[in-house]
């Protein structure tokens, strides 16, 4: 590793309306390294990188951005690209139903007297693919793919363009952990072949892996960078630092008694999807106690977020046997309007796509699954809408410079905060949550935690789904264990362990 920088942005200041999301940051990158940004949802890790790709170009922001020796005016992600500087976001800019060759040399085609020669294209597709080590027909098309092998032929795609800086934006949000694992391993080759990476990840487990320095924005501004080869990259040095105190456990403890009473019980319940033709879920059967967090486990596939959809009113169309009973009463829900007036509620792990429109405002947001408390002959009082609004902004700690905002403009974690909101305003019995910390940080996970604390404290059950087995551990109360659609064991939290869950979790 070179210590010279490839890139040095110094006293970079961007300002939107009302808010300055960049504050003389400064941040140097060493050639040949692997270089992690982090910090709180909202700290301006995005911003910074817009700001070097050429999103936001020269002239909208104040600072210098020197790479490769030379100081550069960006006027476009062109500019950029031609520099040898490329962005991959979070959301693939892929095109399904192109192949696999099509999009990697989507907007650089290879061309002969402005004629597209295909089969030059797809040789060197070939080799672009063998360099990422996906092996896969560049003819099929990217819609057949699945999320890892997306994300690989989206650095395939970079690499094409002569890449000397790879930015990725929470490369691994979507991702299981074997498909994050080899993508890690990836990047590690790349560094090893003259590839400087800069990494933006929420996961500081991965952070700790595999960089080689870490900077941390907190609030707009540079708070510190971190030599991981000096042992300066620990948990507790990231979370210090991105949320500006200790934070002695992730995972705050809660000291209630969990009521005998029972509130959702599920007996022999099956769902079987047409589409696919088979089973998704088997003979569950699971139970909820008043004021308990039961946590759902099990790899991707499994039947997690199957059986949440399944018992939500069954939007997907499921054929549906077995009985459900809620506080005692048996329930067979046509859709989710039904599920929610019995008292179930269900928090999906899409927030963007499923979960809340984005182009609306937070108040529109938050009332928009009870609009009936709020109105009148089918016209909706606005001043009732705006004290509900600001009611959860305050009690759930949702950071907006107005409840007028929209949606899209806010960090991950209070839209988060948002979507929670909406499925509180109908006060469910019952509150399923899909991930519900996916893609945000340590401190708005804190703060979810804390929230999810506070709901069953006061009476509220909660059966939370989540990938991250760490998470299920520390919030759970129970936890089931799903494979290949089957419940395959019940643990309580205080026997259950990472090994044990895991292996429950592959079995047949």
């Amino acid at each position: 590793m070179n210590d010279i920088p490839i890139l040095e942005m110094k006293n970079i200041t961007k300002e939107f309306p009302g808010v300055k999301a960049l504050d003389d940051v400064t941040f140097s990158v060493k050639r040949g390294e692997i270089h992690c940004l982090v910090g709180e949802n909202g700290a301006g890790k995005s911003t910074l990188m817009k700001v070097l790709s050429g999103v936001y170009p020269h002239g909208q922001y104040e600072g210098d951005i020197v790479f490769d020796g030379q100081t550069q005016t960006f006027h476009g992600i062109r500019d950029s690209e031609q520099t040898g500087i490329s962005i991959i976001y979070q959301e693939l800019a892929l095109v399904p139903e192109l192949t696999v060759y099509e999009n990697i040399f989507l907007g650089n085609e290879i061309s002969n007297a402005n004629i597209i020669d295909w089969n030059e294209t797809i040789k060197r597709a070939t080799t672009m693919l063998e360099k990422v080590q996906l092996d896969v027909n560049p003819d099929v098309k990217v819609k057949e793919l699945g999320v890892g092998k997306q994300q690989l032929v989206e650095i395939a795609k970079s690499l094409s363009k002569d890449v000397k800086l790879l930015i990725l934006d929470e490369p691994t949000a979507a991702l299981n952990e074997d498909d994050s694992d080899n993508l890690l391993d990836l990047l590690r080759g790349l560094r090893d072949k003259g590839v400087t990476c800069v990494m933006i990840t929420h996961k500081l487990k991965e952070v700790i892996a595999i960089s080689d320095s870490v900077t941390v924005l907190r609030d707009g501004q540079t708070i510190v960078t971190l030599d991981a080869h000096k042992g300066e990259v620990t948990e507790r040095a990231l979370i210090k630092h991105m949320v500006g105190r200790e934070i002695d456990n992730i995972y705050p403890p809660r000291d209630h008694q969990i009521s005998d009473e029972i509130v959702l019980e599920v007996k022999d319940w099956n769902a079987y999807d047409s589409s696919l033709g088979r089973a998704v879920i088997k003979d569950a059967a699971i139970t909820v106690k008043k004021g308990e967090i039961v946590g759902i486990a099990g790899l991707m596939g499994s039947g997690r977020t199957e059986l949440a959809l399944s018992l939500f009113g069954n939007p997907d169309a499921y054929q549906i046997t077995g009985e459900m009973l809620i506080k005692g009463q048996k329930h067979h829900f046509k859709n989710p309007r039904e599920a929610i007036k019995a008292g179930l509620a269900y928090v999906s792990e899409d927030r963007k796509g499923n979960g809340l429109i984005l182009m609306q405002d937070v108040k529109q947001n938050i009332t928009l699954a009870n609009l009936q408390e709020i109105s009148k002959r089918s016209v909706v009082n606005e001043n009732a809408e705006i004290n509900v609004a600001t009611e959860y902004k305050e009690s759930i700690n949702i950071k907006t410079p107005s409840i007028e905002q929209t949606v899209r403009n806010l960090s991950g974690g209070n839209q988060q905060k948002v979507s929670v909101s909406k499925w509180l305003f109908v006060n469910p019995n019952v509150l399923i949550l899909d991930e519900p910390t996916r893609g945000i940080d340590v401190g708005a996970k804190f703060e979810i935690y804390t929230i999810m604390n506070r709901l069953v404290e006061e009476g509220m059950s909660i059966i939370m789904i989540s990938s991250e087995l760490p998470e299920i551990l520390g919030m759970s109360d129970r936890i089931y264990v799903l494979s290949s659609g089957k419940i395959t064991g019940e643990l309580p939290t205080e026997k259950a362990t990472q090994e044990s869950v895991m292996h429950l979790a592959t079995r047949d």
